[in-house]
């Protein structure tokens, strides 16, 4: 773990749960696994890490204090929860988006609570004498579970190490010994079975000031003391799967720039056909034919076969090599590439990188040196067919920032420099790591940035929201337009634009958070495929 995902992490715990847990987050990153009395007496502070944090049996065996660890996989991804929230609308409409929203803001949920707080929230936004039935939200619920999107949370004690802080524990079972190595979640036979859930009704409106704090607390209290059938049972997001629907997306738009809409049309019918059955760590999908291809064209591309044929031979001799072929039964058994697609994208990214920083001229120098993998200075200036002088400054300015590597190999023992060959190359794996690490960095910034606007302008911001209360409330009392009109001329002419130049730069910093974060995306990918290479 280095400084700048440490830093990183630190302002993402800050900025979505507080200071409190922002302290304790960077103490355990740092500190590593420690017990509840060492934390609370190192950071004197209570101990809330919203899921991001793990406990296991202690390091001295059975019997010792429980110890947490923070995890900093996870608290990274809270980089990508917009990511996530917006590809569940995309698929399954609004009550997927909101489904994955509740579970990732509380970690885990049962099905039943999940289904009622969801049903709630869309029956408050529609139209007065509309509702939403529970039985719509868990035909959603049930589709994110059939295609992986949900997965049963382990119980704590199967679990060991891997469990979160927030889930309670199975009454009456042993704990797993501390030797043991944590299951995942697939490793539940029962992992995607969806329990028998007695759900009838439909979502209930917020009340404003019908009933006292008391009252509302008692009616909670009925309402989770309600049997549904799955108490015990909870659900988290499988992050896995999102980062593989990711992957695919990228993979797709990668062949549609680089051939044409129907050829990434083809590849994405070979990724969905194999989604559920393909694991995060395999290098190739399932072997499929041509003819199962042909049959799971989506409908309007009405492409005949022997066109479909052209274009898989075209995909398999296509330099990039996403698409290989395994067998010719079944009119041929096609395959898609998912590591050497990754670090496809990953020399692409790299590419890109070296020419917004230091153009054109450069970033040809960096491609000669990524195909031709070992070159001296005199066959780069004539490959590259750039003059000496300017190769030479490109070279070194490169080398100096670590993007290209020079290596000595001596004719002769003593390393004389005038027998001693000087070859430069660009090793892809560090290179992709160095500007992982960049991007970590950049992502804090831009945070930092910010929180620092947000901060300067608070005085303004907390005055928007009142005034925007204060009209919310009238609106909803039915008040005069000349009341409407008064209120929001309390904000002057001047605070009106200095508020609009923030929101225009708050959502600037947004949006180039979201970018690094594809950026990120692509180069973790590339890295992890090639550990499990």
């Amino acid at each position: 773990m280095t400084a700048q995902e440490v830093r990183l992490c630190g302002l993402l715990l800050q900025e979505h749960f507080g200071e409190v847990v922002e302290r304790i987050g960077t103490h355990l990153l740092r500190g590593g696994a420690q017990n509840l009395r060492t934390i609370a007496n190192e950071t004197n502070t209570p101990l809330d890490l919203h899921g991001a944090c793990e406990f296991g049996s202690g390091r001295r065996g059975p019997g010792s204090p429980v110890e947490y660890r923070a995890s900093c996989e996870r608290v990274l991804r809270v980089l990508r929860y917009p990511r996530y929230i917006y590809t569940a609308k995309t698929l399954y409409g609004d009550t997927g988006e909101l489904i994955v929203e509740e579970v990732l803001q509380r970690g885990h949920m049962t099905m039943s609570n999940t289904v009622k707080t969801v049903a709630d929230r869309l029956t408050h936004n529609m139209e007065e004498g509309r509702s939403m039935e529970y039985s719509e939200v868990v035909s959603a619920f049930s589709k994110l579970v059939e295609t992986h999107f949900l997965q049963r949370c382990p119980p704590v004690a199967e679990m060991g190490t891997a469990a979160t802080s927030s889930t309670p524990a199975t009454p009456g079972t042993p704990a797993a010994p501390a030797s043991t190595a944590p299951p995942t979640a697939e490793s539940n036979p029962d992992c995607y079975k969806l329990p028998h859930v007695t759900l009838t009704g439909c979502g209930k409106r917020r009340r404003s000031s019908d009933d006292s704090e008391e009252q509302r607390g008692g009616k909670k209290a009925k309402m989770d003391s309600e049997s549904c059938g799955d108490e015990g049972i909870y659900w988290q997001v499988n992050f896995e799967r999102f980062h593989q629907h990711f992957r695919d997306q990228a993979i797709v738009s990668a062949v549609a720039s680089k051939l044409d809409q129907t050829s990434s049309e083809i590849v994405r019918t070979m990724l969905r056909m194999s989604e559920v059955t393909t694991t995060q760590t395999a290098a190739y999908t399932q072997p499929l034919s041509a003819n199962e291809i042909f049959r799971s064209l989506p409908p309007n591309y009405s492409i005949s076969r022997p066109i479909l044929d052209q274009y898989l031979s075209l995909l398999v001799d296509d330099p990039m090599e996403f698409v290989g072929k395994s067998g010719d039964s079944g009119g041929g058994m096609y395959v898609v590439n998912l590591q050497r697609a990754l670090a496809n994208l990953a020399r692409a990214t790299l590419e890109s990188v070296v020419q917004e920083r230091f153009g054109s001229r450069s970033a040809r120098i960096f491609r000669l040196l990524l195909r031709k993998r070992h070159l001296e200075q005199k066959q780069v200036e004539d490959f590259a067919m750039i003059p000496a002088k300017e190769a030479k400054d490109m070279l070194y300015t490169l080398l100096s920032e670590n993007l290209v590597q020079l290596q000595e190999i001596p004719k002769t023992p003593d390393h004389a420099p005038s027998r001693t060959f000087y070859l430069y190359t660009v090793n892809q794996l560090p290179t992709a790591r160095l500007l992982l690490q960049h991007c970590y960095k950049t992502v804090a910034n831009l945070i930092e940035r910010r929180l620092f606007e947000t901060k300067e302008n608070k005085r303004l911001l907390e005055k928007s929201q009142r005034i925007e209360a204060i009209l919310a409330s009238l609106q909803a009392s039915g008040a005069e337009p000349e009341q409407l009109t008064e209120v929001e001329e309390m904000i002057t002419a001047p605070e009106r634009q200095q508020l609009e130049a923030l929101r225009h730069h708050i959502n600037k910093l947004d949006s180039t958070e979201n970018q690094v974060d594809e950026t990120v995306f692509l180069l973790e990918s590339y890295i992890f495929s090639t550990k499990t290479k």
